[in-house]
């Protein structure tokens, strides 16, 4: 399964966005802009991005994707060169969810289910481990031994005294997990919390692209036609079917 589109913050702070239109929806994405501290510019001035909130969109993304600029078209997902997700803010903490513009109110269901799961104190967390990086490089100088130790912290929970919680990194270990179905909605939370932490992923070569797209991003993930038996340092997942 490939990505519909790449996830990425952009610092907008005293850069211009154009915005094109007017009425409420071009209002709401100026109090969003405003919020980012973007110069907001008319079509006349130069930009890199350009959201458009007009009733007859296509001229003007057209003349405006000429100039060799990313687009953001209100309704018009077909018109969109990116998208605006719903955003859950726990400064610094920014969690963004996209539909790819498919369906605006799913994103912003899926905000208020989080908003009510993160901690209020998550950014201050945040904070918290942007303070302790001296002390956690010269404890673990290995950045993978930092990586797992911070990761098993949170594990724990995501608020309250993180820092305090960092201990040694986790033991090298091999999760097995028996698949009993193909589908990966049907992986059981533990299961789903494993793929999520694990650093790699050893599996059968019939396990579904699927279930393997449910770890992590950076976790590699390795068929074999049997569990390794120096599977690697931290949690290793190996995967079959039943």
């Amino acid at each position: 399964m490939t990505l519909t589109a790449l996830p990425i913050f952009l610092r907008l702070a005293g850069r211009p966005v154009m915005l094109v239109g007017s009425g409420e929806a071009a209002e709401a994405k100026r109090r969003l802009l405003e919020r980012a501290g973007a110069v907001i510019v008319g079509e006349e001035a130069a930009a890199i991005i350009a959201i458009v909130a007009h009733t007859d969109p296509e001229p003007i993304v057209t003349r405006l994707r000429s100039r060799g600029m990313l687009v953001n078209t209100v309704d018009r997902a077909d018109l969109c060169d990116f998208t605006l997700p719903a955003i859950i803010e726990r400064d610094p903490v920014l969690v963004a969810v996209g539909t790819g513009g498919v369906s605006a109110g799913l994103a912003a269901a899926i905000r208020q289910k989080l908003e009510a799961e993160l901690p209020a104190d998550l950014g201050e967390t945040a904070r918290a481990l942007h303070a302790a990086r001296p002390e956690l490089r010269a404890r673990f100088p290995d950045i993978a031994d930092r990586r797992r130790a911070i990761g098993a912290a949170l594990a724990e929970g995501l608020g309250g005294d993180v820092v305090a919680r960092i201990g040694t990194p986790p033991a090298a270990t091999l999760l097995r997990i028996a698949l009993a179905s193909t589908d990966p909605d049907e992986l059981t939370l533990r299961q789903a919390r494993a793929l999520a932490q694990a650093e790699r992923v050893y599996h059968f070569p019939g396990v579904p692209i699927a279930i393997l797209n449910r770890a992590r991003a950076d976790a590699p993930r390795i068929a074999c036609a049997a569990p390794p038996e120096l599977p690697g340092p931290g949690l290793s997942i190996w995967l079959e079917m039943q």
